[in-house]
């Protein structure tokens, strides 16, 4: 209770004027276009005066995006944040944040040089300790308001472009819910009509960096709220469950024993009120989810359509999405083929790589499954299972990044749906985070995954597998030079033998030595190299 009193204290202390920064949640900053929050150890701006950072001009990405979105000007997510703000706080070295107040993922100290790994564990390995301090952390984000931020509840045309802030506060936990709801909500057109082939975190390359940062932040406010610096999130991994097994009341809520749609009056998720779920109404109002209560978590695990969804993923699936090497392909949206973000997102088949929207499979396959709040996207963040469900998808991007070890520029620089070339900003994150900036191995943003850490033989198979792909990708040059080799050898030998023959005559000393039998040999396995 303490917590929740210090929490809301703040909240009515502080003028609900962000995700936006509350700081920059004003009439002045909108004005201006300018969030440059003073960093409170210092009092600058950015902490400039502490050489932690300084306010400068936003950088946008130039390169073209691809056809899936055909208008420009009329939502303000485009070319985030520019819409609202093209100053913001770049933070220099280890500082990061919105006033450079804080360190960058994987770094801690009061310079941010203190390098730092936390391990997030299966949620069936942590002791009833363990697992019931994960349960009243999640309580209690959700009865806290956020102190640094807040959401907007119309947009810059209805602030009448900045004159009229329109944004309201709201708890923790549902902070992150509206995050999740505004990348991915449809384009508001004018009259009813609307845009819906857009998002911003899904059905494109950046769903998986998205969704990563996204986890991120939510353990960073759970580590600050609590004081716990080592709390990370536990992630499910489902592979060959044949059932929801978190589904219970001693973990994350259990079925009302009269109503199947409902969790369980036992579970304390069972007082939770979701937000953001009806897409159509506010699309019709053409307005924004203002984060108003919308009813209790709806759940109704493996009652959903089988033609869809006949059951949750498989380990083989698992492992066939892992051996596809292009992280993208094609139109780089639901409809690509052998893409590995697609086919783990749920688009394409897990059994062939070939899209079938159709069909729901492993990311998706879990959303539908649950068959409630779960599976409707926008609003799919109510239920909790949703941040183990996600630890355990970015643990399997995780794989991927170690067994195939792509350069950041294998993530798509141009042509991709809005909003995920590789130097776009993520939708709607202040501080700004790039796509590619999160295409790296999780150890280099601070944590790491249990199962991942053991050096078993899945490891050293996942260790060999890139070198013997790419030798698989270059057997044809491989042949080709040894082919050439070959050729050039033919013609040396045929040289050396002519010469020979001219000079037959000359003495042994004087005869000049085109190749002998030893140099032949090496000149031959260079060739072939």
């Amino acid at each position: 209770m303490s917590l929740f009193a210090m929490g809301f204290l703040l909240a009515i202390l502080q003028p609900s004027t962000g995700q936006f920064p509350r700081a920059c949640a004003n009439t002045e900053s909108l004005l201006r276009k300018e969030c440059c929050p003073p960093w409170d150890g210092d009092g600058s701006a950015c902490g400039e005066r502490s050489s932690r950072g300084s306010c400068q001009d936003i950088l946008l990405s130039q390169a073209p995006l691809g056809p899936q979105y055909p208008f420009s000007g009329v939502d303000d997510r485009e070319d985030w944040p520019s819409v609202f703000y093209n100053r913001t706080c770049h933070c220099k070295g280890n500082f990061m944040g919105f006033n450079c107040g804080e360190c960058k993922f994987g770094f801690s100290g009061l310079s941010c040089t203190e390098r730092r790994l936390r391990t997030r564990r299966n949620i069936f390995q942590l002791s009833t300790s363990e697992k019931d301090k994960f349960l009243a952390y999640l309580n209690l984000v959700k009865s806290t308001p956020s102190r640094d931020y807040v959401i907007a509840t119309g947009t810059y045309a209805q602030m009448r472009n900045g004159s009229n802030p329109m944004f309201r506060n709201i708890n923790v936990y549902d902070l992150f819910v509206w995050m999740h709801y505004y990348a991915s909500r449809d384009t508001l057109l004018g009259g009813s009509n609307v845009w819906r082939d857009i998002d911003f975190a899904h059905e494109a390359p950046g769903f998986l960096p998205w969704h990563r940062v996204f986890l991120l932040l939510w353990e960073r406010e759970i580590q600050k709220i609590t004081g716990d610096e080592n709390f990370t999130i536990p992630y499910w991994d489902w592979r060959d469950a044949e059932s929801c097994v978190v589904c219970t009341d001693e973990y994350m809520g259990g079925r009302h024993p009269t109503n199947p749609n409902l969790l369980s009056p036992a579970s304390f998720f069972s007082s939770w009120q979701v937000i953001c779920t009806r897409s159509e109404e506010y699309n019709s109002q053409q307005a924004l989810c203002s984060a108003t209560s919308e009813g209790p978590i709806l759940r109704n695990p493996g009652n959903n359509d089988k033609s869809r969804t006949p059951r949750l993923p498989s380990s083989a699936e698992v492992e066939f999405c892992l051996s596809l090497t292009q992280y993208e392909s094609g139109s780089m949206d639901k409809m690509a083929n052998y893409s590995f973000r697609n086919t783990l997102e749920g688009f394409a088949d897990p059994r062939t790589a070939i899209s079938n929207i159709s069909q729901s499979g492993l990311h998706n396959a879990l959303h539908i499954y649950m068959n409630g709040s779960m599976s409707q996207v926008q609003g799919s963040a109510n239920d909790p299972i949703f941040v183990l469900h996600h630890a355990f998808v970015d643990s399997i991007f995780e794989r991927w990044l170690r067994r195939h070890r792509p350069l950041r520029e294998i993530y798509p620089a141009a042509n991709a749906p809005i909003g995920h070339n590789r130097e776009n900003y993520m939708v709607p994150f202040i501080p700004l985070y790039r796509n590619g900036e999160f295409f790296i191995p999780s150890r280099e943003l601070g944590y790491d995954y249990e199962y991942l850490e053991e050096p078993a033989f899945g490891s050293f198979q996942d260790f060999l597998i890139p070198y013997l792909e790419q030798a698989r990708q270059i057997w044809a040059w491989l042949v080709g030079a040894a082919v050439i080799g070959g050729i050039i050898t033919a013609l040396l030998t045929g040289i050396a033998f002519t010469c020979r023959k001219k000079r037959r005559g000359t003495s042994a000393e004087i005869q000049p030595l085109l190749i002998e039998s030893e140099d032949y040999n090496n000149m031959s396995y260079q060739s072939n190299l």
